[in-house]
């Protein structure tokens, strides 16, 4: 079988945090897995490292990222990795995704650490993911009602403290500037230039400044 391994190591700060760990360095990784691949009769095609946070995404990991891309092309059959949390720490459900876009391209994972973390077996790997996919939805239901939660005890302890609750409201003069503005065809970047305000809250706006203007000429 071909084996891409993937290795990662935390950022410095992290490394201080964890100091004595063994798999913060990624040659003590490398070493155990190179000699797994070796003992089991599997090739290792390519090895992927990043010294990035586990939290970052394909985004910010370079190596994660061409991972992914090599996978679409079946370069390898399997990804080996430590542990879970050394392929990914950005939660379960993209921990998930991740793991589903490999079997998707036909490429199964292990974790050396976590025997049972492995989809080399196509039946295990299937229930695995569904399990997964199970947990994934539980704790995203979880942070759902959690935020909820929040912002309905934000809203009462605002409605007690007499603060408003939701986006702020904008100086009405300058709304009316926008609105004028806006009505003379000015687009949302050019009037937010010539106001010396952020683009992004005139466009938020522009729908309703826009009927005011037509209200005002009217």
């Amino acid at each position: 079988m071909r084996i891409a391994i993937y290795a990662r190591v935390s950022t410095k700060k992290q490394k201080d945090q964890n100091q004595g760990k063994k798999d913060q360095d990624p040659e003590n990784q490398l070493r155990e897995l190179r000699a797994w691949c070796d003992k089991t009769g599997h090739t290792i095609v390519q090895e992927y490292i990043d010294r990035e946070s586990g939290r970052n995404g394909a985004k910010d990991r370079k190596q994660f990222a061409q991972l992914f891309e090599d996978a679409h092309k079946r370069k390898f059959d399997c990804v080996l990795f430590w542990a879970l949390d050394r392929f990914t720490r950005e939660g379960m459900a993209p921990t998930v995704l991740h793991l589903q876009r490999l079997a998707g391209c036909g490429v199964s994972f292990r974790s050396y650490t976590e025997p049972h973390l492995s989809t080399d077996n196509e039946l295990v790997g299937n229930i695995l993911l569904a399990v997964m996919s199970s947990l994934a939805k539980v704790e995203s239901q979880k942070i759902g009602e959690r935020t909820r939660a929040g912002m309905e005890r934000a809203r009462v302890e605002g409605t007690k403290s007499g603060k408003p609750i939701g986006r702020p409201k904008i100086d009405p003069a300058l709304q009316r500037k926008i609105a004028k503005q806006l009505g003379e065809g000015l687009s949302a970047y050019a009037v937010a230039k010539k106001l010396g305000i952020d683009a992004h809250t005139v466009a938020r706006y522009r729908g309703p400044f826009e009927q005011s203007a037509v209200d005002a000429h009217a």
